[in-house]
C-alpha cells in the first residue's frame, strides 16, 4: 500500500518537474522510509511474536542480557523493506550506483536472514557456521566489487583517494576488487559486532549514512566537487536518496529498538547495513574517511581481534573484561543506556571530523 502511495507521489512530483531536484527526492526518501517503519513496525513485531522468532542470548555474555531472551529479532527485515521501497520510489532507476547499493544490501541481508533463521529454528546462538557465513559474504562481496570494477567509466572510480590531500589519486587496478571486498565485508562484520546493546548500532549507522549522503551529493556535483578539490564521479550523487532512505529506515527502527528494545535487528539488519555503508563509501571514494566516521565500529572490531590474539599469546589472559568493547564497559558497571548514548556522541564527533575533510585539503 505504501509502495503504491509512493509511486503515486513520484508521478505527481514528476508532473510538477520536481523529480529533477535531488535534495527534494532525498527528503521524500527519508519520509517514505520513516513512515513505512512507523506503520509496519507494530505489525512486524506482533508477527515475530506470533512466529516465536525470539532472540537466543549467549550464556557466556553478561548475565543482565538473559532478561532479553525471547525479544523478537529479525527486525532488520523491516529496515531493508523500508530502504528498498524508498529507494525504488525516489531514485533514478537507470543509475548503476543505486543498483550496486541495493544489490550489496539485499545480498548481505539474505545471508543474515539465513543465519538468524537457523538460530531461531534450532534455538541456539549459532546459526551458519563461520565457514559458511564467510563463504557467502565473500561471494557477494567479491561479486559486487568485480561488477563495480568492470563497469567503471573513469579511472578515478577505481583509484584510492586520500583525505586532506588535494588531487591525490592512486590507481589500484585489479587490486581495487580485493580492496572493495575488504571494505564491504569488513564494515558488515564490524556493524554486526557492534549490534549488542539496544540501539547501539543503528544510530551510528544513521549518522554515518547521513554523512555519506553529503559526500555523495558533493562528489556527484561537478561544480561542488571542483570547488572542494574532491573527485567528481558522474551519477554518484543519486546515492543521496539511498543514504537518506537508510537514515529514515534506521530512525524508524530506532523508535522500536530504543532501550528497552521491543525488537532486535538481527544479523539480517546488521550485516546488510554495514555492507551498505561500505559499498557507498567505495562508490563515493571515501572509504578512508569511513574508517574515521565509523570509528565506533572499528574500535569494537579491534577490541575483539586484540582480545583473541592476546588471549592466545598470553595463555589465557585478557585485555578487556569482555569483548566486544561495549561489554567491557557493561562489566565495569556502566548502565546500558549510558554506554549507548556515549557511543552515539563519539560517533557524532567522528562524523563531524570526517565531514571536515571535505574542506581541509
Amino acid at each position: 500500500m505504501l509502495y503504491h502511495l509512493a509511486m503515486w507521489m513520484k508521478e505527481s512530483v514528476s508532473e510538477f518537474n520536481l523529480f529533477g531536484y535531488l535534495t527534494f527526492r532525498s527528503i521524500l526518501g527519508v519520509l517514505t522510509a520513516l513512515i513505512f517503519s512507523f506503520i509496519a513496525g507494530p505489525w512486524m513485531i506482533q508477527k515475530l511474536h506470533d512466529f516465536k522468532f525470539g532472540q537466543v542470548i549467549r550464556e557466556v555474555g553478561p548475565k543482565s542480557h538473559q532478561a532479553k531472551t525471547g525479544t523478537p529479532t529479525m527486525g532488520g527485515v523491516m529496515i531493508l523493506a523500508a530502504i528498498t521501497i524508498a529507494t525504488l520510489a525516489w531514485s533514478d532507476l537507470t543509475n548503476r550506483f543505486v543498483w550496486f547499493a541495493l544489490l550489496v544490501t539485499l545480498s548481505f541481508g539474505a545471508v543474515g536472514f539465513a543465519d538468524d533463521f537457523i538460530k531461531i529454528k534450532h534455538r541456539r546462538n549459532l546459526g551458519l557456521t563461520a565457514r559458511q557465513k564467510y563463504f557467502w559474504l565473500s561471494l557477494a562481496g567479491f561479486g559486487v566489487s568485480a561488477l563495480i570494477y568492470v563497469t567503471a567509466q573513469a579511472p578515478v572510480e577505481t583509484s584510492l583517494i586520500f583525505p586532506l590531500l588535494k588531487d591525490v589519486a592512486v590507481p589500484m587496478g585489479l587490486f581495487f576488487i580485493f580492496w572493495s571486498y575488504l571494505v564491504i565485508v569488513g564494515t558488515s562484520n564490524a556493524v554486526n559486532l557492534t549490534d549488542g546493546l539496544d540501539g547501539l548500532a543503528i544510530m551510528p549507522c544513521v549518522l554515518v549514512a547521513s554523512a555519506l549522503a553529503v559526500f555523495a551529493y558533493c562528489t556527484g556535483n561537478v561544480k561542488i566537487a571542483g570547488y572542494l578539490g574532491i573527485p567528481y564521479i558522474a551519477g554518484v550523487g543519486e546515492l543521496v536518496v539511498f543514504c537518506t532512505a537508510l537514515a529514515g529506515a534506521g530512525l524508524g527502527f530506532l523508535w522500536f529498538n530504543a532501550y528497552p528494545a521491543q525488537v532486535f535487528m538481527g544479523d539480517v539488519g546488521a550485516l546488510a547495513l554495514g555492507a551498505a555503508l561500505g559499498v557507498v563509501a567505495i562508490l563515493v571514494r571515501q572509504e578512508l574517511v569511513l574508517v574515521v566516521m565509523g570509528g565506533v565500529f572499528v574500535a569494537e572490531t579491534l577490541s575483539v581481534m586484540l582480545q583473541v590474539a592476546y588471549f592466545k599469546y598470553s595463555g589465557g589472559k585478557r585485555i578487556f573484561r569482555m569483548a566486544p568493547l561495549h561489554h567491557h564497559f557493561e562489566l565495569k558497571g556502566w548502565p546500558e543506556p549510558k554506554i549507548i548514548v556515549r557511543f552515539w556522541i563519539v560517533t557524532l564527533i567522528l562524523v563531524l571530523i570526517g565531514l571536515s575533510t571535505l574542506k581541509v585539503r
